[in-house]
């Protein structure tokens, strides 16, 4: 087996495993954004063309008469409509706690506005969120319960404000995870076999949950300044979108599947300033599931991720995948720091995803303790036998610390999908218990890659000392 020769600043060599070299000359800046210009213009440029939603400064306020605790559901709908009739405008929600049996569809145009003091806090009864609406569950098209706040189709819609929104997930629907297996692979076979979206009907007597958030073709959509506590499943989870922006808002939800924000087949996302207490990942770039992933044909591009923070305990910190048959790309992630992760940062899939992340860079991120700090696989959890890895090519990683880590770096491609074209410079661990496992990569370079204080080379790599189960 071979591995790929460097120095300091000029790459020699690559070789795929049990291929032979091949000359390149390249700076680690020319290898990894030859086709993309400059990265972190082009960043800034993506960020600053994001169109935030634009809502008319009218302002319906929810009609609340009754005590603190109140199903205040139907004032909020009505005040929508009123919004709407109006032409849009922002629907406040007044200080106190307050009620929703049921979810809240947003329109074109309007905003929920949830004032500084306010909480609103959702239903925990299943059976509160119909009728079904139309959604991907897991990357894959089905007819679900309803997202407790949705919208679709529209243009201009916004959740603002500094008050909190409760989604009850922990003790409501998470148990719903214990018997959600038969559903999720009927959905996932469905799927494989391209039943017709209509006929993929799940809701009452079935176990998918519902997503907290969840914004489906539309555009100019903006989430800034709450608190989401406490998510039945993925948070916030624009689908089909154009033009996302995601700001200032944290997220408290310390259980699984409770992702912080995942952009799912989605063009010009911004999410920055946010903080993510998650027992998952923080932020999860998607663009499908497989063949219904394939199907759609449609990927995540130009997203722009910085001056976040993950103060969770599990889960990926920035991942991408492992949904994402679609494809990704033109991804730029900087100035995000993590407290304890699973994996700090995550490129996941497996061989029924197929597809291509590429085009992803990534600078200044500090973590203090991590499973593995840079991983790329294609052998995440869920494999159903399929034969189509996923192609993870040109990625630039540059000013990354951590503290402690189990594994620094776990590159690890497919003798048919070679990872190609990766360069990592000034990456430094202070303590790794392992430093580096390679296989089946092609052009990867390393410029001054340090572990337990010493630089690191490819001939440190011990595969068969490294535990290589991947946990949630």
């Amino acid at each position: 087996m071979g591995y790929p020769i460097w120095t300091r600043r000029r790459f020699v060599g690559a070789v795929a495993a049990g291929g032979a070299l091949s000359a390149c000359s390249m700076t680690p800046f020319e290898l990894a954004s030859a086709d993309t210009g400059q990265p972190w213009a082009r960043a800034r440029a993506i960020a600053d063309g994001v169109r935030p939603a634009e809502i008319p400064p009218r302002r319906f306020p929810v009609d609340v008469r009754g005590e603190a605790d109140e199903n205040i559901r139907p004032a909020i709908l009505a005040a929508i409509e009123a919004a709407s009739a109006s032409g849009g405008g922002s629907v406040v929600i007044p200080p106190g706690r307050w009620y929703s049996e049921g979810p809240i569809h947003l329109r074109s145009n309007c905003a929920l506005h949830v004032s500084d003091g306010a909480e609103l806090v959702f239903s925990g009864d299943g059976n509160a969120y119909l009728p079904l609406v139309f959604t991907r569950w897991e990357g894959t098209e089905a007819y679900n319960y309803s997202p407790m706040i949705y919208a679709r189709g529209a243009r201009n819609v916004a959740v603002t404000g500094k008050g909190t929104i409760d989604g009850q997930g922990e003790a409501n629907f998470l148990p719903w995870r214990k018997q959600q297996k038969p559903d999720q692979n009927r959905l996932r076979q469905m799927g494989a076999d391209g039943v017709p979206v209509e006929q993929r009907v799940f809701g009452s007597g079935h176990w998918l949950r519902p997503q907290f958030l969840q914004f489906v073709d539309c555009e100019q959509v903006t989430v800034e300044g709450v608190t989401l506590l406490d998510s039945p499943f993925w948070c916030i989870h624009p689908v089909y979108c154009r033009h996302v922006t995601v700001r200032d808002v944290t997220v408290i939800s310390r259980h699984i599947n409770s992702d912080g924000v995942d952009p799912d087949s989605s063009e010009d996302v911004l999410i920055e300033r946010c903080r993510f207490d998650t027992g998952d990942d923080g932020v999860a770039i998607k663009a499908g599931r497989d063949a219904d992933g394939w199907r759609v044909g449609r990927s995540t591009r130009r997203v722009v991720v910085r001056d976040c923070q993950f103060t969770g305990q599990r889960g990926g910190g920035m991942a991408i995948g492992s949904e994402m048959s679609g494809g990704v790309e033109d991804v730029f992630v900087e100035r995000y720091s993590m407290n304890s992760v699973n994996h700090g940062l995550y490129f996941k899939a497996n061989l029924d995803r197929g597809g291509v992340i590429r085009n992803v860079f990534i600078r200044d991120i500090d973590i203090g303790k991590a499973e593995t700090v840079l991983i790329f696989t294609n052998d995440y959890h869920s494999y159903r036998g399929g034969n189509a890895p996923t192609r993870f090519e040109d990625v630039l990683v540059e000013n990354v610390r951590c503290g402690q880590a189990e594994l620094g770096m776990s590159i690890i491609g497919h003798p048919s999908a070679p990872v190609r074209r990766v360069t990592v410079t000034n990456f430094e661990v202070g303590r790794a218990a392992n430093t580096l496992d390679m296989r089946y990569v092609e052009d990867v370079l390393f410029d001054d890659v340090r572990m337990n204080g010493e630089p690191v080379s490819p001939e440190e790599t011990s595969p068969d000392d490294v535990d290589h189960t991947l946990r949630h």
